[in-house]
């Protein structure tokens, strides 16, 4: 007998748990800042780019209704805000303004100074490879994961 499914069932599960812990992460940084964790995701998002509605909804695995809502919501606080798209007028993008990003680089900071103390112990070789073995993990499965990678800088 092959100790291959015992091994994936050991990778999946670390996973798994290591999700939980970021999530968890994720969303009390969230709740630090009055935000749901998909209004975190948002500014993570905005951070480096100006995408559409559309494009933006597609990037969360949203509805285009839902990021509707998401968006006015943050609008009203003053974190994003709605403006032309510069290659098409009938299009708008979704912008961060400076409130916006100042809240993403502290939450963003946040996160990294919690996540430091599990990262700590990983040795410096795994550190290094960390990084490129989940961005290759999130690439193999598909553009939904890409993006989902791309919204905190992996």
């Amino acid at each position: 007998m092959s100790d291959e499914p015992a091994a994936a069932d050991e990778l999946v599960d670390a996973l798994v748990q290591t999700s939980f812990l970021v999530m968890g992460v994720l969303t009390k940084v969230a709740a630090e800042h009055d935000l749901s964790l998909t209004q975190l995701r948002v500014l993570g998002v905005l951070r480096d780019r100006r995408p559409r509605m559309a494009q933006l909804a597609a990037h969360l695995g949203l509805d285009k209704s839902s990021v509707s809502g998401l968006i006015e919501r943050a609008e009203r606080r003053g974190l994003v805000e709605r403006a032309p798209s510069p290659g098409d007028a009938r299009a708008t993008e979704v912008v961060i303004t400076e409130a916006g990003l100042a809240l993403a680089t502290r939450g963003a900071e946040q996160v990294r100074v919690a996540l430091e103390p599990h990262l700590g112990r990983l040795s410096a070789s795994a550190r290094r490879r960390l990084p490129a073995d989940l961005a290759g993990l999130l690439v193999a499965e598909g553009s939904l994961g890409a993006l989902v990678a791309s919204d905190w800088g992996v």
